[in-house]
């Protein structure tokens, strides 16, 4: 059947045959080995609590039957753990479903939708994938640019508008003062995805105080990063309840499977291994801008489990890329200029980051500057 047959609509028929990101699994099998380090996709090298893998194994017993479509006891332990009603919290498959629940709930085909030129790519995805039109304000000091955002949202009368604080991919963030300001400024027909993925990792003062009375903002958070359940597809979004209510008439019902549901509960309760993990994080990111500087490069201030380290230019940080990946470390960097004249590394474990310094430093000298 020709594809031209196919009943595509209009939107998907018009769209690139592409994905946010290549899995690491697909560059080893072009390779046809594994890596070594897979640093590179922001997943958690220190696995998950065992409180959670203990609940996980146990919801295995019972893996013939559906999750619970509420997702009732997540829901409230994590309505009580940020002060809020149970209606103000929604589960989703990570951060990535939401993203597209919202999209879908908001964005009418043509709309121009406000996010950071080389922020997170799955976001776009989902506004080019519901016929959204793309606006974007370029980094500022690389940082997603506050001001220039809420100028775009004012100009082109948009009704979403994306942040991640902190930041993927460099990692940089805001102080909570200026998001609240920036919130503060927001269009009533107006609403602020708020994506703080890496929320766990970042300095006191950086998430502004929860206002689930605020129908401007939505608040991401997941359990794929800290928590290390990435592979379990498990986050949430908190806001206002009829935002919640709106998600709720679109969005996949069983799309969380309970074995995640079990393990996200447990781990909600194991502040000590959480603090454990954000300890390990702290003492990589150290290592990291250590090991730039003996390299006689820079690496940038991060709020996240990851360093993104200026290599000069975007073509000597693709080639220093694919120089690791034949080296069998899994490293990824920015997609847009000037961001990607860094590469951005993942904190692993000790070992891991050792394979990591070794393989750096060896290959800066195979590649020019």
């Amino acid at each position: 059947m020709a594809e031209n047959s196919v009943p595509f609509t209009d939107i998907v028929r018009g769209l690139p045959a592409s994905v946010p990101f290549v899995g690491p699994e697909a560059i080893e099998r072009a390779r046809g080995k594994s890596f070594r380090a897979r640093i590179g996709a922001n997943e958690s090298a220190f696995g998950v609590s065992p409180r959670a893998a203990s609940a996980m194994e146990f919801a295995l017993g019972r893996l013939s039957w559906y999750a619970d479509p509420e997702a009732h006891d997540l829901r409230e332990a994590l309505a009580a753990h940020h002060g809020v009603e149970m209606a103000a919290v929604c589960i989703g498959a990570g951060i990535d479903e939401l993203l597209g629940v919202v999209v879908r709930m908001t964005v009418e085909p043509g709309r121009p939708v406000v996010t950071s030129l080389g922020a997170y790519p799955t976001f776009n995805y989902h506004v080019t994938g519901y016929g959204g039109r793309l606006e974007t304000v370029p980094y500022k000091n690389d940082r997603e640019d506050l001001a220039g955002l809420l100028e775009a949202v004012h100009r082109l009368r948009a009704p979403l508008v994306f942040l991640a604080n902190p930041d993927n991919p460099m990692g940089s963030w805001h102080e909570a003062d200026a998001v609240q300001t920036l919130i503060d400024a927001l269009p009533p027909d107006c609403l602020l995805v708020l994506d703080e993925a890496y929320i766990e990792f970042a300095p006191e003062g950086t998430a502004p105080a929860i206002d689930s009375s605020d129908t401007r903002v939505l608040r991401m958070r997941t359990f794929s990063k800290a928590h290390g359940m990435a592979g379990a597809r498990i986050g949430y979004c908190i806001g206002h309840p009829s935002l919640i209510g709106g998600l709720n008439k679109i969005r996949n019902h069983f799309g969380v499977n309970r074995v995640a549901q079990a393990g996200a509960l447990a781990s909600l309760g194991d502040g000590d291994f959480i603090a454990g993990v954000i300890a390990e994080v702290e003492a990589g990111r150290r290592d990291y801008a250590a090991l730039a500087e003996r390299l006689g490069l820079a690496a940038l201030p991060s709020a996240t489990n990851f360093v993104a380290i200026d290599v000069g230019s975007g073509e000597r940080a693709r080639a220093i890329l694919e120089a690791l990946a034949e080296d069998g470390v899994f490293v990824r960097m920015p997609a847009v200029a000037p961001l990607d004249r860094c590469i951005r590394v993942t904190v692993g474990t000790a070992e891991e980051r050792a394979i990591f310094a070794e393989a750096f430093a060896q290959v800066l000298e195979r590649v020019p500057n």
